[in-house]
């Protein structure tokens, strides 16, 4: 008797093997680095140093500011810029859309090596605003990957929630505040989760505007360029716990305002 060998679980072999030589094996290797010394023995003293090392401590805490401040400036700049085209007519809004995605085709490197030349004719050195270069570099860095979820979910907005809306005597802004702001809601968790995650480790930005390790990425990397594989796994792994716990809030977030939650 045929058998067909293209059955659905014969497809997920190959996307089995790379989750699990290519996640887990890698993610059983770093917890076994981050719960283990260097003689390989059990110890969970990589976890409570790094919650009593006021380093560890102060990067993190810097890091969430480097996150927020450039997840909040990209919302304010992403948002207006979405909702207008959005909404708007123009028969050249794909073209819109593909200036804002346009700078992702160029080298991320060459990129920032530019905003580091104009940054520097500006400001002469680098060093006298750090924090202000690194949000700068960040938020333009990653503005199009908040613009594009927002601008998504807007543009797939039904028209007619709008216009029950003001039959009911609501005027715009009251509107745009309690049907179109609540409804896009998802796109803008979107957003903030591929921006805010990414900027707490992107140092590579921080680096190449102001050489400095306030930040989680280049703590990590300055662990491991140590040879200390151990603090520097722990380190990595409590980071990926905060991600996934953000990550679980905002799609608990994000679901209930698809069931229409935030709308009611």
């Amino acid at each position: 008797m045929y058998k067909n060998i293209f059955s659905r679980k014969s497809l997920g072999i190959p996307y089995l093997l790379f989750l699990l030589l290519f996640v887990l094996l890698p993610l059983f290797v770093l917890i076994y680095y981050a719960f283990t010394n260097g003689q390989g023995e059990f110890t969970v003293l990589n976890l409570t140093g790094f919650f009593t090392d006021p380093n560890t401590l102060g990067t993190l805490c810097y890091s969430f500011g480097i996150a927020a401040v450039t997840t909040v400036v990209c919302l304010l700049l992403a948002y207006p810029a979405a909702y207008i085209l959005a909404i708007s007519k123009l028969p050249a809004k794909s073209i819109i859309i593909m200036l804002f995605v346009m700078p992702m085709w160029i080298n991320f490197s060459l990129r920032i090596t530019a905003l580091k030349e104009i940054l520097t004719w500006m400001e002469g050195r680098l060093a006298y605003h750090p924090f202000f270069n690194t949000v700068l570099g960040m938020s333009y860095d990653f503005l199009p990957f908040m613009i594009l979820p927002i601008y998504t979910t807007i543009s797939k907005l039904d028209g007619a929630l709008l216009e029950a809306a003001r039959d009911l005597g609501a005027g715009e802004l009251q509107a745009f505040l309690k049907v179109t702001l609540p409804l896009s809601l998802p796109g803008i968790l979107s957003g903030v989760s591929m921006v805010f995650l990414p900027a707490m480790t992107n140092y590579v930005v921080l680096d190449m505007l102001y050489n400095s390790t306030y930040i989680m990425g280049s703590l990590i990397g300055s662990y491991f360029a140590a040879y200390n594989w151990n603090g520097g796994s722990m380190i990595a792994l409590i980071l990926l716990g905060i991600v996934c716990l953000f990550t679980l809030m905002t799609r608990g977030i994000e679901e209930e305002n698809t069931r229409g939650g935030a709308l009611l």
